[in-house]
């Protein structure tokens, strides 16, 4: 008889989710230039709270991923389905978001940090910070350029990166119109 493992599994997706977002570090800003007086701060904290809540959804939604269909590091994983994902919400004009490697020997060369606010967001996240931003336009309008630490968090990111449990693997980098 085969054991159903689902059950199993389910608890150990719930248990790795509460971990993740109990221990993902709320945002203490660090903006570039300082506070802007021509963007309204409610304006801004709502966008602040939009980034918390797509960077604890799509962290979660990689942990459940792996944790449901990534058990060998030849099958897909799920850092290729967040980037799916993230290219999905662009084209439906939401916002912009990407992976960017931290380690400096990426998986892909095109996972490297391409932009000033990348370069600085990433060594910020190697000397300690857990979140870094900035205040930017886009087109003449107002966004928030955000990056949120990605640590190796399962066994499955320690073999595929070749990094102890706990390490940083690289960025989310966000572009949220503040609306």
């Amino acid at each position: 008889m085969i054991k159903d493992t689902r059950p199993y599994r389910l608890g150990l997706v719930s248990t790795l989710l509460v971990a993740l977002v109990t221990l993902s570090p709320r945002p203490t800003p660090l903006a570039l230039g300082g506070d802007r007086p021509d963007i309204d701060q409610a304006r801004l904290e709502r966008t602040r709270t939009t980034i918390r809540m797509l960077d604890d959804l799509y962290k979660g939604a990689v942990v459940a991923v792996t944790a449901n269909y990534v058990t060998e590091q030849a099958e897909t994983p799920a850092a290729a389905v967040a980037k799916q994902i993230f290219d999905h919400m662009k084209s439906k004009g939401w916002h912009a978001a990407r992976l960017v490697d931290a380690t400096g020997k990426p998986k892909n060369k095109a996972n490297l940090p391409q932009t000033e606010f990348e370069r600085t967001a990433v060594a910020k996240l190697r000397a300690g910070a857990t979140y870094y931003e900035e205040i930017a336009e886009v087109d003449g309008k107002p966004v928030l350029r955000a990056a949120t630490v990605v640590p190796a968090v399962m066994q499955q990111c320690v073999i595929c990166h070749g990094r102890k449990q706990g390490s940083l693997l690289g960025a989310i980098i966000y572009e949220v119109p503040i609306r």
